[in-house]
């Protein structure tokens, strides 16, 4: 008696991949272990993954080609853009990884409509290059810029150094083009500022993380070049001076601040002992520094003068203790390094327990120094290392082990640190995830804090969208 062969779960898999290979080809279809390894973990080893597959499609077609045949076989997707994230958001628990590195090509660029067609794949420091080669700019800037993908910056409502003149990615993008669970595509790639047909989809999909469909393609707007910068490191006594000094910055130079980054002096002192090339500028150690830079189209002259005469008010009213203002495009880079390097910097010294965490700007120095209080007061010999985007509210509240304990016995206490970091956050308002997302991390702290009518509303799109649950299933809920 014949008839169709069983269908054991080796079989189906076997089949999966098997069709997955005549979409993309065998080219672009991992099975190796060895071979996927590099994308089965996160950059700082918390988060471990398994997968049946890596799949490469080239072309929006071939993604959703690959997520009908999984939707069909009811195999989880994974996206994966860069694979530069921090909450272990693209770390695959089984199923398949689907990533958009061969996506990588700009479409369009439109610059009397001042915007640029990008796939997901571009890489965020390429789409800077292209913006450049008009003679305009894409403002978006972060510490991984040189790896990280445009469609990674999407998913997670990338921050960075300029939101507080330009905004975050949701504020940079003007369409997207979505592949959605069932292999249907979204065409939302419309490039007008405004539009008001109906629900504004494509803020759904921007800080998903992946859960909803795979972004494949944006639209994203250009700003006018800069042709001069400004820059300057100043010292100063802690936050409430940096409070007090942004303040002033805001007041004097809103229309060309685009930087106010906050460091203390053991993130200092860490970029300095660990970060190539990089060398405190200043003639003696102070308690905290700020990273400030202006930008605007007029002449260099012009802003430096604008940048001195703010500062020289702020030395006046004893807001600040020193500064050294950048003379040569090479300072200033110097400066930025000293910022740009802290995150890597922070690794020789041993585990850290990171915190992406918001409040309001007028709440940001007390926040500083109530966490570090309360946190220090749970373990005495804690390193605090506080910094980030100062000016928009956004601190990377880190913390460094004791000198003298082991990194697993630190690690241990995650759960407590995140309960006096969170409970301080939710108190002044503010949020557990500034730009990081939730990802696995902070699954179980979003719902302890976030509002039970969101959570209600966030499940019932997450069902109506993605029914079966495949979509990078075990993040954000």
């Amino acid at each position: 008696m014949s008839g169709a062969p069983l269908r054991t779960p080796d079989r189906q898999q076997s089949d999966l991949i098997g069709e997955l290979v005549a979409v993309v080809g065998s080219d672009h279809v991992m099975t190796n272990p060895d071979d996927m390894a590099g994308r089965l973990k996160e950059d700082r080893g918390l988060f471990n993954g398994t997968a049946m597959a890596i799949v490469r499609p080239g072309s929006t077609a071939e993604v959703a080609a690959c997520l009908r045949l999984c939707f069909a076989a009811g195999v989880a997707v994974v996206p994966q853009g860069g694979n530069t994230g921090l909450v272990g958001g693209g770390v695959p628990d089984g199923g398949v990884i689907v990533t958009t590195q061969r996506l990588n090509r700009i479409r369009a660029v439109d610059t009397t409509n001042a915007t640029m067609t990008v796939e997901a794949g571009c890489i965020l420091a390429n789409i800077q290059a292209a913006a450049d080669e008009v003679d305009a700019l894409f403002p978006l800037s972060l510490a991984s810029e040189g790896s990280c993908q445009i469609g990674g910056n999407l998913s997670t409502n990338a921050g960075g150094t300029a939101v507080l003149r330009y905004g975050n990615m949701r504020d940079l993008v003007l369409g997207l083009e979505v592949v959605l669970p069932d292999g249907r595509v979204l065409n939302d790639l419309g490039s007008l500022r405004k539009n008001n047909t109906g629900y504004d989809l494509r803020n759904l999909f921007i800080g998903a993380e992946g859960t909803l469909g795979i972004i494949t393609a944006a639209v994203i707007k250009l700003f006018p070049k800069p042709t001069a910068r400004a820059t300057a490191l100043v010292a100063c006594d802690g936050p409430d001076a940096a409070l007090a000094l942004y303040a002033r910055m805001r007041g004097s130079d809103a229309d060309t601040l685009s930087t106010f980054e906050y460091i203390e002096r053991l993130g200092l002192q860490m970029v300095v002992d660990h970060a190539p090339g990089c060398t405190d500028p200043m003639n003696e150690a102070h308690p905290a520094y700020c990273l400030i830079e202006l930008t605007s189209g007029t002449a260099q002259a012009a802003l430096d003068t604008r940048l001195q005469a703010a500062l020289e008010a702020a030395f006046e009213a004893e807001e600040i203790a020193d500064a050294v203002i950048g003379t040569s495009e090479a300072q200033k880079d110097a400066l930025w390094a000293l910022r740009e390097n802290l995150s890597e910097a922070q690794k020789p010294e041993g585990a850290s327990i990171k915190h992406d965490v918001s409040v309001p700007v007028s709440r940001v120095a007390d926040f500083i120094q109530v966490a570090k209080a309360a946190c220090v007061e749970h373990m005495p010999d804690l390193r605090p290392c506080p910094f980030g985007h100062f000016g928009d509210g956004n601190i990377h509240f880190n913390l460094s082990r004791p000198v003298d304990m082991a990194d697993a016995v630190f690690l241990a206490e995650y759960a407590t640190f995140n309960r006096i970091v969170h409970d301080i956050v939710h108190d002044m308002s503010g949020s557990i995830s500034a730009e990081h997302g939730i990802g696995q991390v902070k699954r179980a702290e979003l719902r302890r804090y976030k509002d039970p009518v969101a959570l209600e509303l966030m499940e019932q799109i997450k069902r109506t969208i993605d029914p079966a649950g495949l979509m990078n299933p075990g993040k954000v809920l």
